[in-house]
């Protein structure tokens, strides 16, 4: 059998034993050699491990002997360093070919290395067993950790969270559990996470068991949500809700805390069952709200700033964990707020007066009116009635103007003292926003904070003399219209006096339509049918403006006006 061993090495077989006979001769000492010659060659099988000294360096390879007919090499970069490579020193290499072209049998120390780590590591350890090794590079979906041969730690193995740039980890020493041995294809995987969860829960378990509501405990700082923080208490996380890390206001927990903060917080709450944790910073300190009414009494004033403002008010911190709301009401005396915005801004800085306090809630009202007088208590003293009073149209409405008699203070100029003899329709006939004008003041009604004003009552009422003595029944005036209504047209008469054509006074014909007959701007000569200074009403008309044209043309062409009875014409008069 050895003999088809030595013939497929090449091995001439005559001239071994040729050499044999004249060594040893023959006999038992022949034989001995011979069997130790074969146990030599058996061993130089393609994939096997052997044994060899170092003889010479070559350029870029380590010439080996390891005993067979020709020397073998090995590559020099599969030593980790030049100082491995001594000379006459015993290694083992892996046979990978007999001879190459050169004539040398090929060898590798690398796969030598790998076939003995492995060797060494499966018969040291199994699944399940903790190991540490030296994380060398990363590979697609992990990393190589190196402990004798290259193992495999997947990415998702590696913390207990999403680590982020996983080469951060390469040259670090790192302890894991093994979780698959592949003896077939020579793999292990291995879990860095694992004894991290498995530290955890020892430690969870022994915090459980020693924690109680009231304690002050370290933790840190893992996790920031919009409704709190997560924090480490040492193998149990435990949730800092919002509503507990301050008694004053926060819009965010950032605000207060960043990840990987060392923080002490008080139990609050525990729930051994679902293993939850409720954490509180603020009641490391005293509730503000204990001794409110001793800090704050009704009636004090105090200086605060605004930190938040909504439709309906402002609210104010006196100090860190208390905050008053001034009402949009409270803001003022006089003038009429639609928004706070128009009074403040957030950060300013009031003064303010506390006008309630309920403990329970905890609730403060405040107000910043009430740190000025009241103008309005003197308001009568200030602004009898008869005053004559100088302002600015503010604001014009359909009944009215209101009128800035001072900073705050508003007076009404409704529409109807607006003229005496006019009809106006709207304030804007007499009046425009922005205006300065003078008016006399009507009268005060401090309860209601209402100041009345008048513009016509600046002259003499004209319907007391002057009118009645300028316009008579019966006269023909001229008039210019100024209004078309359904029911009629006002005309203008002069001195801002106004007369009613009514729609009945057009024509003896029906007019339904106003416009039909005139448009504004129209200059007419009407007849004065009547006049009532209580009503303060002129009547107009068109149509007995033409009756009394035609009786006066009848009557000069039938008779002598100077013999006509001075009774019929004053009843024909009358009668008009």
């Amino acid at each position: 059998m050895y003999r088809d061993i030595l013939k497929e090495y090449n091995v001439n077989l005559i001239d071994i034993e040729r050499e044999i006979d004249e060594i040893v001769g023959c006999g038992d000492t022949k034989k001995k050699i011979e069997s130790t010659y074969y146990d030599s060659i058996q061993n130089f099988e393609v994939g096997s491990v052997l044994k060899g000294r170092i003889l010479s360096v070559l350029g870029d390879n380590v010439i080996i002997d390891c005993g067979y007919k020709s020397e073998g090499m090995v590559p020099k970069f599969e030593f980790d360093a030049p100082s491995e490579i001594k000379i006459n020193e015993e290694i083992e290499v892996l046979l990978e070919a007999v001879e190459d072209d050169s004539g040398l049998i090929k060898l590798s120390k690398r796969k030598a290395d790998r076939i003995r780590g492995w060797e060494r590591v499966i018969s040291k350890y199994k699944e399940g067993d903790i190991i540490t090794g030296r994380v060398t590079r990363k590979i697609k979906g992990g990393l190589l950790v190196d402990m004798g041969v290259p193992i495999f730690l997947p990415a998702s193995q590696i913390d207990v969270k999403p680590p982020g740039d996983i080469s951060q980890y390469i040259g670090q020493e790192v302890t894991c559990r093994i979780l698959k041995i592949d003896e077939a294809r020579q793999n292990i995987v291995v879990s860095r996470r694992k004894l991290i969860e498995e530290d955890r829960d020892k430690k969870k378990q022994g915090l459980l068991a020693e924690i109680e509501v009231g304690q002050i405990r370290k933790g840190v700082v893992k996790n920031i949500a919009d409704f709190g923080a997560f924090i480490d208490l040492g193998g149990l996380d435990g949730l800092l809700h919002i509503t507990d890390m301050s008694w004053g206001r926060i819009s965010h927990p950032s605000e207060m805390l960043a990840i990987d903060d060392e923080i002490e917080v008080k139990i609050l709450g525990i729930d051994k069952e679902k293993e939850k944790v409720a954490l509180g910073l603020k009641q490391k300190s005293e509730n503000p709200w204990l001794h409110i009414e001793e800090k704050y009494p009704v009636g004090s004033r105090v200086k605060g700033q605004v930190v938040n403002i909504m439709a309906y008010g402002a609210f104010v911190k006196l100090e860190t964990g208390i905050e008053g709301l001034v009402h949009i009401s409270e803001m003022s005396w006089t003038r009429r707020i639609n928004h706070p915005s128009e009074v403040v801004a957030i950060g300013d800085m009031v003064e303010v007066v506390v006008l309630k306090i309920d403990r329970e809630k905890e609730e403060i009202s405040l107000s910043m009116k009430q740190t000025e007088v009241n103008p309005w208590t003197v308001i009568e003293e200030k602004y009898p009635a008869g005053t004559r009073i100088k302002g600015r149209v503010r604001n014009l409405t359909n009944y009215g103007a209101f009128i800035e008699i001072e900073e705050g203070v508003d007076g009404l100029l409704h529409i109807s003292d607006m003229s005496w003899a006019k009809k106006v329709g709207h304030p804007s006939e007499i009046v425009k926003k922005g205006d300065k004008i003078e008016a006399v003041v009507l009268s005060v009604d401090r309860e209601k904070k209402r100041v009345a004003l008048g513009l016509k009552q600046l002259s003499d009422d004209p319907w007391t003399k002057e009118i009645p003595d300028k316009f008579k029944a019966g006269d023909i005036i001229p008039g210019k219209v100024t209004k078309l209504t359904n029911f009629g047209a006002f005309l203008e008469l002069g001195n801002g006096v106004e007369g009613l054509l009514h729609v009945s006074e057009f024509s003896d014909e029906k007019v339904t339509n106003p416009a039909d007959v005139v448009n504004i701007g129209d200059e007419l000569e009407v007849r004065i049918i009547r006049i009532e200074p209580e009503a303060r009403k002129i009547g107009l008309s068109l149509k007995k403006l033409s009756d009394s044209e035609e009786k006066g043309d009848k009557s000069s062409s039938n008779a002598d006006p100077q013999q006509q009875p001075c009774g019929e014409a004053t009843d024909a008069s009358e009668k008009e």
